[in-house]
């Protein structure tokens, strides 16, 4: 059955910043006398908002690398900023359905903001919850269900929540929608132990072609 709204993830989900989120970290590591991880590390590590993470790699020094962090990142990520391959014609697709869409981020939530008009996608969201705009970051329930107010929707498995990660699969399961990856790679069996996903699919191109089939089989 086709979804009466979607929330999606931002980062590697309609848009690839892991560039400037890269150079941003690393310059944090540098200045906190740690080893830069790599783009691949980044993108194997990295889930969880600020807020929640650099306590655990920075210590008590955590306030000071999130100044670093976001000073380099507020300097390049409209820049580097690049939609994904077919993440427009997805978003065209649905908003001509009539439904209803949001983005929950684990960015922080001015920055999200920022770069939604920049690629003039404002129009597409009735909603935009990134990190610190509610008590908890993803994967607790608090974001999505500020989203679903705002859309004037209630949490049900007829809503997807679309992302990349685990964390994303987590957030929908705990908010109580249906769980939906968008990777080029399929679950493994040891992954997503109690939050697998329910629909899988590669890219926002296979995406945008199963929600175009399930509306030409309903009634």
């Amino acid at each position: 059955m086709i979804p009466k709204g979607l929330l999606f993830d931002w980062d590697n989900t309609l848009v690839d910043s892991w560039g400037v989120i890269h150079a941003a970290l690393e310059e944090t590591f540098v200045a906190m006398g740690e080893k830069p991880w790599s783009l691949e590390e980044c993108r194997e590590r990295i889930r969880a908002s600020a807020r929640d993470a650099f306590p655990k790699l920075f210590g008590d020094r955590a306030e000071e690398a999130s100044e670093i962090f976001y000073s380099s990142f507020r300097h390049n990520h409209i820049a580097a900023l690049r939609p994904l391959e077919g993440a427009k014609a997805l978003l065209d697709t649905l908003k001509s359905l009539n439904l209803k869409m949001g983005i929950v981020s684990n960015k922080l939530g001015d920055l999200l903001r920022d770069e939604v008009v920049a690629l003039r996608w404002r129009p597409y969201f009735t909603a935009v919850i990134g990190a610190q705009d509610t008590a908890a970051d993803k994967p607790a329930s608090n974001a999505p269900a500020a989203a679903l107010a705002e859309m004037g929707l209630a949490a049900s498995q007829e809503i997807w929540f679309v992302g990349d990660t685990d964390i994303d699969m987590l957030c929908a399961v705990r908010v109580g929608c249906r769980p939906v990856l968008v990777r080029d790679e399929a679950p493994r069996k040891e992954e997503f132990a109690d939050c697998r996903p329910h629909i899988h699919v590669e890219s926002c191109e296979a995406l945008r072609g199963l929600i175009r089939k399930m509306d030409a089989q309903s009634p």
